[in-house]
């Protein structure tokens, strides 16, 4: 075999070692998290764990039931916040490429996109905790649907600009208005990746504990009021695994696991129903 050839074949085998040894790099660290936190929360979580109130300090057991269903309904509200108002833009942006209200939304969106969670929670303080004069749930959930609108918008912008303009002229052609094109054929269209977006939003905003401790503030008890201070996963992981306690420490390491399974179990979730989606197209 010719010299000039073997030197090609090695260097490809190399460099497909290299891109596996690379590859497995960046996956070794989120497999070695994943392992720790379950082996060290697994244990922990059981029914009582999940339907259950935090006890005071000295008592054994207890339960995260406010911190689940006080996520559940801040995260809740930032979706009903931002995800309209995010496919909206998005849906704009897509269709006036190059107007000068277009390229000044793309600005702010990527300005946004890249601000500290930590400062959105300091705007939100000043913005609506100070004003109502008190902590409360719609505060955090206007802080994180801030957070979620930049990937919204990106993601549903990008995908709709993907499409081809004969969808557009076929529905035009048809005698169709601009609203029904767009609700009818465009975004059924890109529904794929606008709920990949989505997902991705949640999925972003579910761990962040920042702008929920100048808005949200926490609640040892049950409470479903949004005008009143609420407790969530990121904030009583936060609280309980900086306490001396070692109960308070197992309750944390419950809470992380209980979270990491539900962003894991989110994006499995959405790529189930984006992949049946495509299938049907």
């Amino acid at each position: 075999m010719n010299v000039s050839i073997k030197y090609r074949i090695g260097k490809s085998m190399g460099f497909q070692v290299l891109t596996i040894a690379l590859s497995a790099a960046c996956v070794a660290p989120l497999i070695f998290i994943l392992i720790y936190i379950l082996k060290a929360g697994l244990t922990k979580i059981n029914w009582h764990f999940i339907t259950n109130l935090p006890k005071p300090v000295g008592e054994s057991g207890g339960g995260i039931a406010n911190a689940l269903l006080g996520s559940v309904i801040i995260i809740g509200c930032a979706s009903a916040m931002a995800i309209p108002a995010g496919i909206a833009c998005g849906i704009y942006l897509s269709e006036n490429k190059k107007s000068k209200l277009a390229y000044w939304s793309r600005l702010c969106i990527d300005i946004l996109q890249g601000i500290p969670s930590i400062v959105i929670g300091i705007i939100a303080y000043f913005w609506f905790v100070k004003p109502l004069g008190s902590f409360s749930a719609l505060s955090g959930s206007v802080a994180l649907a801030i957070m979620m609108l930049p990937i919204i918008v990106r993601s549903t912008e990008e995908t709709l600009l993907l499409l081809p303009d004969s969808l557009r002229e076929a529905a035009y052609a048809l005698g169709m208005p601009f609203h029904r094109v767009i609700l009818k054929v465009i975004v059924p269209c890109g529904f794929s990746g606008i709920l990949s977006g989505v997902m991705l939003s949640v999925a972003r905003i579910t761990g962040e504990t920042a702008p929920l401790l100048f808005t949200a503030f926490g609640n040892p008890y049950l409470s479903t009021n949004i005008f009143k201070p609420m407790q969530s996963l990121p904030l009583l992981i936060f609280n309980y695994a900086t306490s001396p306690y070692n109960d308070w420490h197992d309750l944390a390491w419950g809470a992380s696991s209980i979270l990491l399974l539900w962003v894991l179990l989110l994006n499995i979730f959405t790529k189930i129903i984006t992949r049946k989606w495509k299938i049907q197209l």
